[in-house]
């Protein structure tokens, strides 16, 4: 039966808990009715208006400085933070997450006692639900700041620990023995099988020597945990920059500045006596990679020969304005510059400077216009009739352009700069390749067709084409090149190419000599190239250097002329090596390798007396595809280079013109096809509309434009597509999105119904102006006034956690979303957001932390959450306490000024759609407990005089069994009262479980760990912790610690088994609601996880 009530009640006295009940009436009843907002509010992130400092039993608290405004309600929106710059510095922001777990241990306090119990034991836990400071009322003369959950405290105030409190909390002192690590692990972090379940007392050791550490690296000592390496890692590296063997001392071998040089040395001298040892021959190597291999790349050396030939007569013999008559007979000088230059960009990619063995340097043909402009500038300066002086500046400047362009080369290549060329889109790069084919193409119409200057795409040009004496010119090598093209597609051989084009060449000279056509003929009508008339040898361009002539002044002018040439190479060779790497599949591309390639062969280039060089694109590409994918063959063409070179121009009088049309028609087709023909459905379409663009500029219009073009394309691109995905990833409502507190079943039905007055907005990636339009859009339409009428939300919580940054735009949208929210009064919070990080402080540039904003910031979700069920919990206790007459009319004991009130709720008083809402449902869920025949206003009351712990019992079972305190007081005599101080440890995880505990008053917070992750929750009063390792026998999953002052009850096992052979109904009961608590309990986990994901 029930026991009698006398002696198990303790009242205080009326003129104690008066005041108490006055001030927590008037909080919940004080709030604004009218539907503007004032700027006299204080917020919680600055002068706060919650405290969560605990008084720790002292006598004086001082006040925390309060500030009042009489500002009305003004609030005028400007269009830029900037414009307000001169108001002064900004708020820092600080996160509202103070005084939450204060709030949520009072609210859950008010669910299991009534107001008026007060301490029943010795060691009294005063109720800490207080008032607003701006409320002023004072008890005893004190002013009760510190046990207050709805004030925060001050930043600057540090809280003190009593002597009591220093003495009882859970700490261990640091052993000072010097043992292993491991021994140290083992008995720091041994888990407690004490069957007593308090908190462990600090084990004192006194010993004389401290704790050894690992020392991981020199001269850095880390603590020794149960992760840390036995063993350093070696970082040993050999001398060529190779991996070499691992020291497993971790002891690091040093070589000395001249180690390297004396290896290199030695190597090459060991393989230079091994090479020339006739002991170490073998005739079948000699022959086979003497004689066989080099004969089997005699082809792809043959068609490089012919692409550097064409080059020299196309682009070589231009290098000097011919149009000037000063300049008119320096082509033969232009083309052997030409093969200087090609012969050592050649040796340098080939002896090792490029990744790529079958690369093909060549001149830098893009450089010819800069060429002609500084020709041009000389000879203005220094006059027609100094000839030689124009002419020894002129070459002059040639040569130190190239040697700077070298140098620049080699420096980004130094300071790796290449890897910037990483930011530059793929798509522009597949343009370039279009662009180039288109190039070519033209190029090939031009040379086939023996057009003078420039391809123009007019009428006039369309005719000459389609002359009886000219469409055959370009239209043979275009057919030759289209069955090259067909024939590759089903022949897979290396000797193609070039045997192709050999028998080419074959069959024009035998219809030549069967028609007997004089090749003078052929020569003038276009079918052969004619030679340039020059007797002189291939060195004369150096007899053009005269040091004693040069005209230093006209020189240095031409020096901007020359960084702009560099630049432009700067432009192009990023561009055609990544390209090439796409084309050839070369997977171990590093740019800043080839950087410094083309630095060495740039400036050795100009120290020769010669022009700018780099690794061609097409060239090479062509060279690879004819199996000249080898560092031999690449020396072969440099070598056969240099023949050609010395034999003169005169060879290039006796090629068809067919042969090179068709080469340039096939290498054009390939580039377009690769560009626009493969990329099709694969690519996106404004992305593929890019390419497209690309490709018509660079080839109808001009090679920079295009590429300039392609770069504003690319970027409008990913601001269009960036813009179509939406950054929100998730939305939630209060009801889907919880708080992992363990809350009161009456807390929980009712955060239920109203839990859709919270919505929870999760954001990603990187806020831009782009991509924060669809999250304003969807702000907006919360807003709406059909949308709101339907379903009108009280809190906006925008997450951040998977948000990389913002720029200026987005930063502004958050304080416009504001401006907008506020309109209906509903409040815009931040969650897991670093205050001191980048994203804080561009929200704090914005002003969107100043006090007059209002918007709370908190550090993560779940403080977030549970910080607006503690808020709509208020309304809860306001209607019960207006359904029970638990007001208090007693006048205060002290007249207080008027303070600014608490912004939160402001339409508690019912008069908005969202306040009558929360009414009826509070009406409701009260309602509903009171019409239980065991819960209505009497049963109360007689909980409140049962002796602990049958209230706590029957309060944290209610709900989940039907049977009454008759049943469950047989159970009472198995639990045992003890008391935790704040940071005290009640288990840890891979303990037994010993105990199960029931709350009665403080927090419990458990801390989960697991590889995915950390997690946490809050147990507050009334709920049980513990329960299912308990009861199934198992280890502990979670370390569970006091976050306050806590009392709890404890059922042991041997209690366990005597309740389980006295009272197995009992037990089985005790078991079942147990289950059905954990249970609820997951399926809450389970929620939060995954809307935290």
């Amino acid at each position: 039966m029930a026991p009698n009530s006398a002696g198990m009640r303790r009242r205080v006295s009326q003129s104690s808990i008066q005041p108490h009940q006055r001030e927590v009436q008037d909080d919940l009843v004080r709030t604004q009715t009218d539907e503007g907002r004032s700027e006299n509010i204080s917020v919680s992130t600055s002068n706060t208006h919650y405290e969560s400092q605990p008084n720790h039993g002292e006598e004086n608290c001082s006040l925390p400085p309060m500030s009042f405004s009489t500002s009305h309600n003004e609030r005028t929106p400007l269009r830029s933070f900037y414009h307000r710059s001169f108001r002064g510095s900004l708020d820092a922001g600080q996160y509202s997450s103070r005084g939450v777990r204060e709030k949520t241990a009072e609210l859950a306090s008010l669910a299991l006692f009534n107001r008026e119990r007060d301490c029943t034991d010795s060691v009294c836990l005063e109720p800490q639900i207080g008032v607003p400071n701006n409320f002023g009322v004072f008890v005893d003369g004190q002013r009760d700041i510190s046990r207050s959950p709805w004030t925060q405290s001050q930043p600057g105030q540090i809280e003190e620990l009593s002597a009591a409190d220093s003495r009882t909390g859970d700490f261990h002192s640091p052993p000072k023995v010097s043992t292993s690590a491991l021994t140290t692990m083992i008995r720091d972090f041994a888990p407690d099988r004490s069957n007593d379940g308090l908190s462990e007392e600090p084990i004192q050791e006194d010993f004389s020597h401290p704790d050894p550490a690992l020392t991981l690296s020199r001269g850095s000592n880390v603590p020794a945990t149960e992760r840390t390496a036995l063993l350093n890692p070696s970082r040993t590296k050999s001398w060529d920059g190779r991996t070499a063997p691992i020291d497993v001392e971790g002891q690091i071998t040093r070589y000395k500045p001249l180690d390297k040089l004396r290896a290199i040395c030695a190597r090459g001298g060991s393989r230079c006596f091994h090479r020339l040892n006739p002991q170490a021959w073998d005739r079948r190597v000699i022959w086979r990679k003497g004689i066989v291999y080099p004969i089997a790349l005699l082809p792809a050396v043959f068609l490089g020969l012919l692409l550097n030939i064409l080059d020299a007569l196309s682009y070589g013999m231009i290098l000097f304005p011919l149009g000037e008559p000063l300049f008119a007979h320096l082509a033969p000088d232009g083309i052997s510059m030409f093969y200087v230059s090609t012969i050592v960009a050649q040796l340098v990619y080939s002896c090792g400077g490029s990744v790529f063995k079958g690369g093909v340097g060549s001149e830098m043909i893009e450089v010819v216009p800069f060429f002609h402009k500084i020709a041009f500038m000389i000879l203005k300066k220094v006059g027609k009739q100094n000839e030689k002086a124009v002419l020894a500046t002129t070459i002059l400047s040639y040569a130190i352009s190239s040697v700077l362009t070298g140098s620049v080369f080699f420096l980004m290549g130094a300071f790796n700069l290449g890897s910037l060329i990483g930011f530059f889109p793929r798509h522009i790069l597949i343009g370039c390749i279009g662009g180039v084919g288109w190039f070519l193409v033209a190029t090939g119409v031009m040379v086939s067709a023996r057009l003078s200057g420039n391809l123009e795409y007019n009428l006039e040009t369309l005719k000459r084409l389609f002359q009886l004496d000219t469409v055959f010119l370009w239209t043979l090598p275009l057919i030759g090149a289209i069955g090259l093209l067909v024939i590759k597609r089903f022949v897979k051989s290396n000797f193609l190419v070039g045997g192709y084009f050999i028998f080419m060449g074959a069959v024009f000279y035998i219809f030549k000599f069967c028609l007997n056509i004089p090749l003078e003929t052929l020569r003038s009508r276009g079918w052969v190239f004619e030679a340039p008339s020059s007797s002189e040898p291939w060195y004369h361009f150096y007899t053009l250097y005269d040091f004693s002539s040069v005209h230093w002044s006209a020189l240095a002018e031409t020096i901007p002329a020359m960084f702009a040439l560099t630049f432009f190479g700067v432009l192009h060779v990023p561009i055609n090596v990544p390209a090439l790497g796409i084309s050839t599949g070369e997977d171990n591309l590093n740019v800043d390798r080839e950087l410094l390639a083309h630095g060495i062969s740039n400036a050795v280039s100009g120290f020769f007396g010669s022009i700018q060089n780099y690794l061609v694109y097409t060239n090479s590409l062509l060279f690879i595809g004819s199996g000249g994918n080898s560092r031999l063959a690449g020396v072969m063409l440099a070598f056969g280079t240099f023949g050609i070179m010395l034999v003169g121009p005169g060879i290039i009088s006796y090629i068809p013109v067919v042969i090179v049309g068709a080469l340039i028609y096939m290498l054009g087709i390939e580039l377009m096809e690769e560009a626009l023909v493969d990329t099709l459905g694969k690519l996106h379409t404004l992305e593929y509309l890019t390419v497209v663009i690309i490709v018509v500029t660079m080839g109808a219009w001009d090679f920079v434009i295009g590429i300039v073009i392609g770069i504003i394309l690319a970027c409008v691109n990913f601001v269009v597509q960036t813009a179509q995905k939406s950054a929100i990833t998730a939305t939630y409502s209060g009801q889907v999105a919880i708080s992992t507190v363990r809350r009161h079943p009456l807390h929980v039905r009712f955060l239920k119904d109203v839990g859709k007055q919270t919505f929870v907005i999760k954001l990603a990636g990187f806020l831009f102006f782009g991509t924060i339009v669809s999250v304003e859009n969807t702000v907006r339409g919360l807003i709406e006034e059909k949308t709101f009428k339907d379903q009108p939300i009280r809190f906006l919580i925008l997450d951040l956690k998977h948000v990389n940054g913002l720029d200026f735009s987005a930063a502004e949208a958050f304080t416009r979303l504001n401006r907008i929210l506020w309109k209906r009064r509903v409040h815009m919070i931040i969650s897991s957001i670093d205050v001191e990080g980048e994203i804080g402080k561009s929200l704090q540039n914005v002003g969107l932390f100043e006090k007059e904003n209002e918007v709370e910031i908190f550090e993560s979700l779940n403080s977030a959450l549970e910080y607006c069920e503690n808020e709509l919990l208020k309304v809860l206790y306001q209607r019960k306490d207006t359904m029970i007459g638990n007001g208090d009319h007693t006048p205060p004991q002290f007249l207080d000024v008027s303070r600014p009130q608490p912004h939160i709720l402001p339409d508690a008083l019912f008069n908005s759609p969202r306040g009558h809402y929360l009414h009826q449902v509070a009406t409701t869920a009260l309602r509903e407990e009171e019409a239980d025949p065991v819960s209505n206003k009497t049963t109360f009351q007689k909980w409140d005089s049962f002796q602990q712990p049958l209230p706590l019992l029957l309060q944290t079972f209610h709900g989940l069994t039907k049977h009454n305190e008759d049943f469950w007081f047989p159970a009472c005599t198995y639990f045992t009262r003890e008391v935790f101080p704040a940071d005290s440890v009640l288990y840890r995880t891979g303990e037994d479980a010993t105990n199960f505990y029931l709350l009665e008053s403080g927090m419990l917070r458990a801390e989960y760990e697991s590889p995915q992750g950390s997690y946490s929750e809050l147990i507050v009063a009334g709920r049980p912790c513990g329960e299912l390792p308990f009861f199934g026998e198992t280890r502990r999953t979670a370390t569970v610690r006091a976050e306050r002052d806590s009392v709890v009850w404890r059922l042991g096992s041997e209690e366990w088994q005597q309740l389980r052979r006295k009272e197995p109904m009992l037990a089985q009961e005790l078991m079942k609601v147990c289950f059905k608590l954990t249970s609820e309990r997951m399926e809450s986990i389970t929620g939060y996880v995954l809307t935290t994901v």
